[in-house]
């Protein structure tokens, strides 16, 4: 049975089941990837923060939830301004020491992925991490994240996808759609909320189609690469 809302609901049905599972948000994500989803953080920081800018840099992580690209954005970048934005509070604050260990130089701020409270050209890096396929208009954010980057900046876009070979696809889809529920209702306490997980990413555009959407939102230079087997996409964009 579905559980996915209808675009005109998505807001309000992400914001509640994300409110509902805030407090052992990072612990299921742990459990869930064996632990593998910090290393592919990591990777992806590295994409955005090779480069070398004059003056004071910033980064932001869109979609936030409970900030764990922050700690990384800040060893990557301990000179930077390292912001989180997010719509849903309860994950912000279940967060909170996060910012405190990126030694004042990191903070929260309220906000929708389609409608950034930021002005135009204000990031040198941006890093979004499985978020986009909660957002009601993808072409919207993936735009809204292009107008707040400098130019000559780059954005990371960490998400879920489909691993290629059969084999592997059929126990990703095991695990995804039959498991990692089971996981949610007796560990999580959320059987619904780890249901929408897997059917949110079959709806997800795949690498390639994402691909074509961020060079429509005004992305260049354009890529990506699968890690976890094919199980996880890292698209890398800049302006």
């Amino acid at each position: 049975m579905s559980v996915l809302p209808s675009p005109d609901q998505k807001p309000i049905y992400v914001n509640r089941m994300f409110s509902a599972i805030a407090a052992r948000y990072d612990f299921m994500n742990r459990l869930m990837t064996f632990g593998l989803d910090q290393g592919w953080r990591r990777f992806a920081v590295a994409q955005v923060t090779s480069q070398h800018w004059l003056g004071e840099r910033r980064a932001l992580d869109v979609a936030t939830g409970t900030g764990d690209f922050l700690p990384i954005l800040h060893g990557a970048m301990p000179d930077a301004l390292v912001i989180g934005t997010d719509f849903c509070l309860p994950m912000m604050q279940a967060g909170e020491s996060k910012v405190d260990a990126v030694d004042g130089r990191g903070a929260y701020v309220g906000g929708d992925a389609m409608c950034l409270p930021f002005p135009d050209n204000s990031f040198d890096a941006i890093t979004t991490g499985f978020g986009m396929r909660n957002v009601a208009d993808l072409m919207g954010a993936l735009r809204e994240m292009h107008r707040v980057t400098k130019p000559g900046g780059r954005m990371v876009c960490l998400e879920v996808a489909r691993p290629r070979n059969p084999l592997v696809r059929w126990g990703h889809q095991l695990y995804f759609n039959r498991i990692v529920p089971l996981i949610g209702t007796l560990v999580g306490g959320n059987g619904e909320a780890y249901t929408y997980l897997p059917q949110s990413a079959e709806r997800f555009p795949p690498p390639e189609h994402l691909c074509d959407l961020l060079k429509a939102a005004g992305w260049r230079r354009v890529r990506y690469q699968l890690l976890g087997m094919g199980a996880v996409a890292v698209h890398v964009a800049e302006k």
